[in-house]
């Protein structure tokens, strides 16, 4: 995987087919009768004498210049004392969105080779984009297991296709089926950090405890990683874990704990466009950028800092304060996993590996910022005044807030652009640090070799002494693509060329072609906050960098170096070609639409829920959002009335939900927090059986166009609202649930509930779709609605 000269790691495993052929008891003897035979029992997996145990953490949506270990101002103690023990590598790079990097990372593949050429939310039915991990692509914990190791990964999975995430699987694209023997966390993009949807290897499991007795996502994958490394040590201490630590965090929505918030109040108010300068003198200054590095400049499309008015400057330094709590955060409780592995003796041999951020920095919160980042991705851009609404609660509980673009662009100081954008170095470059006492001794060193994500599984397998197998569960095995850098571990290599001569980059049209110190580049069309794509490939206008000389990719050299770039583009498409890159696509919002994907639901005109389904995610669900149906729901009333939820899709972010307040039926929708329409029943329903109604129609086919909803009871309307406008396309990264809203509460007004279930008895719930006739008294309610 590599022929660079490094520190030697003896080879365990070196076979083709993985997982080694049954045992067939070639010692045993065996006669009539125990006494006269003798047993040959099959030898456990040993890893190689003296393999480390491997932790493997990755932040999220964490750009070059936050870290203060890469001299940023967001203050990492865990990332700088890892450095201080061993590496930091200021030429990693990632494909510019989260899951491709991660599908690329476990395979030792490139993004598009592994069918995740973009997120799972807008997977397309084309061998790079699908969003299914070949088979012939077996992952690092499969190859690490077959040597003997033990795997868990906690956090972020966003490599399950977002069509089969429900209860119905089938699995065999989930952690626990892909190498991994334990699962903590959350399936998808992203989760809410005090309502986060957790899943337990394939079980949805609710938090143990709710934000105000101190409930943080963060701070719970710390509990449970460290939980499970303790239990591995206690069990069975001669054989070598991996632990993947992979935190939401810093991924919208910036939620810091509630007892870690305020902790940088006053420290941004310099704002981006100084913050870029400070960040790029210390940069200088510790040696993490090479001397003469140019500060590239903030583009056109992003306004500067001075030019706002002081109440939005207020509100901006309030949304980078608060991403600074919620980072700060994220080391401190990497640093708890590592103060739990050192209590054990175990840090020496353990090597940790510090990815710190899967992509640039995410400017996907629109120019002024946002408190419901859903909304930005549904389509929907906020106004300032939308932002500041929320500024006081900016990062609380019922918020989903992302920063402005601005604190993106400052984020990947000193490079161009941001997430998404594969072409430029703000995009695709991030931190990473390795730490291995036992074995890198050049500690506190800084690393310059060209890596890239997919590098990662054959750095893991030549460590721990796996070769490359050729069939693994009986699949044929494609090449892995990526190249070791342990070479660079030993000191003597410190100035050793990379390894990797060329790499692709591509992502909604943004693509680029890195060749032994050179990079051409091409941003394409739409900006990373527009999530309508415009105009063609034609318009597209390629830049040259010569990035051994250039860092920051800060001197386009393409007008005197034609035929260089030629050959470079020229490049780009035999790799592409050669990695199902094609076809490029710059569309964005338009693949949300769940109706694209296959999916249980999708040609049923009637489906069935019944008390109990709970959890199912709207991925993978029947589609609620800007389409007719009426929902029918049988219950029967206990003596002394009911309350609680009939059926609720989605949370705080945004959603729908019908239940019984105070004894009247209702029906709420929650349009991303900003505004919310009810529905209220004048009347509770007596005891006894009674049937309920929704009847939901869309104005027209288009995406968050108005609609009206009417309430039926026993087959006569009772109450009806008008919206004026719809979520356009979906509800976030919650699920449906009859008889209870799990996870967050689609209404604030019960969110003291907890579940809210229902005290009464659901029989089902039917949703029929297309127009229904209203119940009777409809043309009252409607004539009353208009006057209201």
């Amino acid at each position: 995987m590599t022929d660079k000269k490094g520190p030697q790691f003896p080879l365990h495993i070196d076979r083709n087919h993985l997982p080694e052929p049954e045992w067939e008891f070639p010692n045993a003897r065996i006669g009539m009768y125990a006494v006269n035979s003798t047993p040959d029992f099959p030898p456990v997996k040993q890893a190689r004498e003296g393999a480390p145990n491997i932790l493997l953490v990755l932040l999220d949506d964490v750009g070059f210049g936050w870290p203060s270990v890469s001299g940023g101002l967001v203050r990492m103690p865990t990332a700088e004392r890892m450095h201080k023990a061993g590496l930091l590598y200021n030429q990693f790079h990632t494909t510019a969105l989260c899951s491709p990097t991660r599908a690329a990372m476990l395979c030792g593949r490139n993004h598009h080779s592994v069918a995740a050429g973009v997120i799972q939310e807008i997977a397309t039915g084309y061998p790079g984009y699908c969003g299914i991990i070949p088979k012939s692509c077996a992952t690092f914990a499969e190859m690490l297991k077959q040597a003997g190791y033990t795997s868990a990964w906690f956090g972020k999975n966003h490599n399950v296709p977002d069509n089969l995430t429900s209860a119905a699987g089938p699995f065999d694209n989930w952690p626990t089926y892909q190498g991994f023997d334990y699962f903590y966390g959350f399936i998808g993009g992203e989760t809410d950090q005090f309502y986060p949807s957790l899943v337990r290897n394939t079980t949805p499991v609710e938090p143990p405890r709710r934000p105000d007795e101190g409930y943080q996502l963060t701070r719970d994958l710390a509990d449970e990683t460290i939980a499970w490394i303790r239990q591995q040590r206690a069990i069975a201490p001669d054989r070598p874990y991996l632990a993947y630590f992979s935190a939401g965090a810093a991924h919208a929505p910036h939620q810091p704990p509630l007892d870690w918030r305020g902790k940088n109040k006053g420290r941004f108010d310099m704002g981006w466009d100084q913050y870029r300068e400070q960040v790029h003198k210390r940069q200088l200054d510790m040696g993490i950028i090479p001397k003469g590095t140019g500060l590239t400049p903030r583009p056109e499309q992003i306004p500067s800092w001075d030019s706002q008015p002081p109440d939005h400057q207020k509100l901006f330094t309030v949304q980078a304060e608060n991403y600074a709590d919620f980072l700060e955060h994220a080391d401190y409780e990497v640093g708890r996993v590592v103060d739990a592995i050192d209590a054990m003796g175990d840090l020496d041999n353990t090597l940790v590996i510090y990815i710190i951020g899967d992509n640039g920095s995410s400017a996907e919160g629109s120019l002024v910022g946002t408190p419901n980042e859903l909304m930005n991705l549904n389509g929907r851009e906020p106004t300032m005044a939308d932002s500041m609404s929320a500024a006081d609660r900016w990062g609380m509980p019922g918020t989903s807030p992302h920063y402005a673009v601005g604190w993106a662009w400052a984020g990947d100081t000193p490079f161009q652009w941001t997430k998404q954008v594969a072409s430029h170095f703000g995009g695709t470059r991030n931190t990473m640090i390795v730490s291995w006492p036992k074995v890198i001794k050049d500690k506190g060193a800084l690393r310059s070799q060209f890596h890239h994500c997919i590098d990662l599984m054959p750095t893991l397998m030549e460590v721990a002494g796996i070769a490359e197998a050729k069939e693994v569960n009986g699949y044929i095995q494609r090449p892995i693509e990526g190249t070791s850098f342990a070479y660079t571990f030993d000191k003597a290599n410190a100035q050793t060329p990379s390894a990797r001569t060329r790499q692709y980059f591509e992502m909604f049209g943004n693509r680029a072609m890195y060749a032994d110190g050179w990079v051409a580049a091409c941003r394409h069309g739409r900006l990373p906050w527009e999530l309508h794509a415009e105009g063609g490939f034609d318009d597209d206008v390629w830049e040259l960098y010569h990035i051994e000389k250039d860092f920051s990719q800060a001197v386009n050299l393409a007008a005197k170096e034609p035929k260089r770039l030629r050959a470079l583009q020229d490049l780009f498409l035999t790799e592409a070609a050669k990695y199902n890159v094609f076809p490029l696509d710059d569309s964005f919002a338009e693949r949300l639409d769940v109706t694209l994907r296959p999916s249980y639901f999708f040609g049923r005109d009637e489906v069935v829920f019944y008390p109990g389904m709970t959890r199912l995610p709207e991925g993978s669900g029947p589609k609620l959002i800007g389409v007719p149906f009426r929902m029918t729901v049988p219950v029967e009333i206990p003596d002394g009335g009911a309350e609680g939820v009939l059926f609720a899709l989605g949370g705080d972010a945004a959603g729908f939900s019908l239940f019984l307040w105070d004894g009247r039926p209702r029906f709420h929708y929650n349009f991303f927090g900003l505004k919310r329409f009810d529905a209220v029943a004048p009347d509770k329903l007596a005891a006894g059986k009674h049937v309920i109604t929704l009847d939901f129609t869309p104005e027209a086919d288009t995406p968050g166009c108005p609609a009206d909803a009417v309430l039926g009871i026993d087959g006569k309307a009772m109450a009806a609202v008008h919206l004026d406008e719809q979520v356009p396309q979906r509800c976030g990264t919650e699920c449906m649930d009859v008889g209870m809203d799990c996870i967050s509460p689609v209404c604030a007004d019960y969110e003291k509930k907890g579940l809210f279930p229902f005290t009464g008895t659901i029989e089902s719930v039917t949703i029929a779709f297309g127009k229904h006739k209203p119940p009777t008294g409809w043309d009252r309610l409607k004539l009353a609605t208009a006057m209201d």
